[in-house]
């Protein structure tokens, strides 16, 4: 029998009964929220999302999905504080098209960085991380640009290891540490500059979800054929997806495929 939106929420409803939590379905939307009935504060997950995972691992994808959704609410309700914890500071990549603000109305710290990205900056708290508001710069009299370096410090030190794949004549290279940041190495300069001298052909970097980060050395047309399809797959298949277009980075600047029309490899062997 096929999932329905209605379906799917009468399941999450049964999953989240609590009497301090409060749950919405915006029909209009087909969205799902769950709050915190005193501070407003909560998720918000799209329907369509939820059940294209839930038609390919079922009850186990929602097993998932609620463990994420119930440590997000046990931290919103949890007073965090940055000093002393610098060392746990790092950036996030989202959509450009994600909110600027927090559920509670607070500004929330972040960096424009390419024409579909945005760099946001989180607290690490073990099994997940809490984005970092205005307000809580405020509370602990921390400057802006405090927090912007000493997370692009600490992406720095993270793992830059990758797995390698030969398709069609173009390397592929993926790094996945499942760490929650490894969308985030695409802010690593210094990762950035050593792909691209050790490719042959055009370096490509791809931030599909929040997961992985995937660099290619594009050698002939089909390696961006490849790379667009790949793309497309992970992004609707990631927890937090970030962007379909993939980036090609030239002269120490990451500019989406599309906005280069068909600009090819100089190479362009088929």
């Amino acid at each position: 029998m096929k999932m329905t939106s209605v379906k799917m929420k009468r399941k999450l409803e049964e999953r989240f009964k609590n009497e301090e939590w409060r749950t919405h379905f915006d029909r209009d939307q087909d969205t799902f929220r769950i709050e915190w009935k005193d501070s407003k504060q909560g998720v918000t997950i799209s329907l369509p999302g939820v059940i294209s995972k839930w038609e390919n691992r079922e009850e186990e994808a929602l097993d998932e999905l609620e463990n994420h959704i119930r440590e997000a609410l046990k931290i919103m309700h949890e007073e965090q504080t940055l000093e002393g914890k610098e060392a746990n500071i790092f950036p996030v990549i989202r959509s450009g098209s994600f909110p600027t603000e927090s559920n509670n109305g607070a500004r929330l710290i972040y960096t424009d960085h390419t024409a579909e990205t945005r760099v946001y900056y989180a607290i690490d708290l073990g099994k997940s991380y809490r984005l970092i508001d205005e307000q809580m710069l405020k509370q602990e009299n921390w400057e802006e640009d405090r927090i912007k370096e000493v997370a692009m410090f600490n992406v720095r030190r993270l793992s830059t290891d990758t797995k390698q794949e030969d398709v069609a004549g173009n390397t592929f290279y993926f790094l996945s540490t499942k760490d929650g940041y490894d969308a985030s190495r695409i802010l690593n300069e210094a990762l950035l500059e050593k792909m691209a001298a050790q490719v042959e052909g055009e370096l490509a970097v791809g931030v599909p979800h929040q997961d992985v980060c995937i660099f290619v050395d594009v050698k002939n047309k089909t390696g961006y054929d490849i790379l667009a399809q790949m793309m497309m797959q992970f992004f609707a298949e990631g927890q937090i997806p970030i962007t379909s277009l993939p980036f090609l980075y030239e002269d120490k600047k990451l500019e989406p495929i599309f906005i280069l029309a068909q600009k090819k490899p100089k190479d362009d062997k088929e």
